[in-house]
């Protein structure tokens, strides 16, 4: 997946240069002229900053791996939408949340996972409904403004620690994060069978 996602990226003209952040001890399993390695930290917001390190562009594009359908379009299309609105430190691939979402009265124990069966003990109840019109599922890429985006991740270390993305430590730190919406096949590889879908999309995309 890391592969795919580094050929997505070297095919957007936008994109100067590449970093990738890799588990302690995998730096050297990866290289090339064009790309950069370093040590990921403890936490997503450690390994961003210490990718973030070896920038030396105005811009930067924070991208997961877990997302290996990126396209070079989509990463061209939110640094666009970014760098048109100078009011703005940051941009987000996001698509339209098309579910009804429930807020509940309880924290879930987990995470998107294959779901065990339902024993009985303790459901959560419904608090509140929310409104998906006014909805967005976050993704990446995210593009922000490099300065904004080191000032942000100079803030208090309970807060990099719970952040789940990079928007909403800018966001926390005051700054104007735009939406551009993500296509469809976007997908996040979380379970086996996003895995299996994540290839027969590759794979028409390849015979195309």
């Amino acid at each position: 997946m890391v592969e795919w996602s580094i050929a997505a990226m070297r095919l957007a003209a936008c994109v100067r240069s590449i970093v990738v952040a890799c588990p302690p001890g995998h730096v050297h399993d990866l290289g090339g002229h064009d790309l950069g390695v370093v040590e990921g930290g403890a936490t997503r917001s450690q390994s961003v900053a210490n990718a973030l390190e070896a920038v030396g562009t105005e811009l930067v594009a924070i991208h997961d791996a877990a997302r290996p359908l990126v396209t070079p379009e989509l990463v061209e299309g939110v640094v666009a939408t970014l760098t048109g609105d100078p009011e703005a430190a940051g941009a987000i691939a996001a698509a339209p949340v098309a579910d009804t979402i429930k807020r509940a009265a309880t924290a879930r124990a987990d995470s998107r996972k294959d779901c065990p069966p339902y024993s009985g003990d303790n459901p959560s109840a419904v608090e509140a409904t929310l409104d998906r019109g006014r909805l967005w599922a976050a993704q990446t890429p995210q593009v922000f403004w490099t300065q904004a985006l080191r000032e942000a991740l100079a803030g208090a270390p309970e807060a990099l620690a719970a952040a789940t993305d990079e928007a909403m430590l800018v966001e926390a730190a005051g700054g104007r994060v735009l939406i551009h919406p993500a296509p469809l096949q976007n997908l996040k590889v979380t379970t086996p069978l996003d895995l299996r879908l994540a290839g027969l999309l590759l794979a028409e995309r390849s015979a195309e």
